[in-house]
């Protein structure tokens, strides 16, 4: 057994033990492998677990992946900040985006995905804690947002997304993830019923505990599932909006 199998089954033991202790399904819960700086063959192992979606961040690292692997039934997720000039090809080639934070990208996604492909799953990426440097609505913009969202016929608005500041106990880990949880609540009660929200993406290697207990839908992991992420000061892309 490889260190990725062994990682994958000590880390679903833990979700399942949180789940237990939260009241919640285990099932419930979707385990976002982050896949971002990871090879073609780590990927492989991980899938021989049983994982099928995986997140990554760099896109034309993602695109590489995502050729290679276009024989696998996987589910790829856009978890990084997203640009302008990245928009088509995220629309052509991923089922989820995690990190929509304006109505001009949620515009462009829509415009440019492909139909046969159907709707992309988006996420409003929520900056939680309000952090002059982290991407994000602020959580007064999102019903707005969402509204408009609901309007575009390529897309399906289907939650919220956030990562908070690092917080080093369960007790301060649960504040923010219930915050996102009660901003859900607050823009469903907007929503017609056939347009609710259902995910909350939050939860990283480090206060998986806490998310799951505040009602998170999408795990994002990665060094749990990986191990210490490897040096890639190399891959940067773009940013230009």
């Amino acid at each position: 057994m490889t260190s990725i199998e062994k990682n994958i089954s000590a880390l679903q033991e833990r979700i399942e033990k949180f789940a237990t202790s939260a009241g919640r399904d285990s099932q419930e819960l979707l385990l976002l492998a982050v896949s971002k700086t990871r090879d073609i063959e780590e990927i492989q192992r991980a899938a021989s677990q049983g994982l099928n979606a995986f997140g990554e961040n760099y896109l034309q690292e993602a695109l590489h992946k995502i050729n290679a692997l276009k024989s696998m039934s996987f589910e790829w997720h856009f978890i990084g900040p997203l640009q302008s000039n990245k928009t088509k090809q995220v629309a052509e080639n991923f089922g989820w985006v995690h990190t929509v934070d304006r109505l001009k990208i949620a515009k462009r996604l829509n415009d440019q995905r492909p139909e046969n492909l159907g709707p992309l799953n988006i996420c409003l990426q929520i900056n939680i804690d309000n952090e002059p440097t982290k991407s994000g609505l602020s959580p007064d913009q999102a019903c707005d947002l969402a509204l408009s969202i609901r309007q575009l016929p390529n897309l399906r608005l289907r939650g919220l997304m956030a990562i908070p500041q690092a917080r080093h106990n369960i007790k301060s880990q649960r504040q923010p993830f219930r915050a996102l949880f009660l901003l859900k609540q607050e823009i469903n009660q907007q929503l017609d019923n056939f347009q609710k929200l259902d995910t909350l993406s939050m939860g990283m290697s480090g206060d998986i505990e806490a998310a799951i207990h505040e009602q998170a839908t999408i795990l994002r992991v990665g060094t749990d599932i990986f191990g210490p992420r490897p040096d890639k000061a190399n891959n940067k892309e773009d940013k230009t909006t």
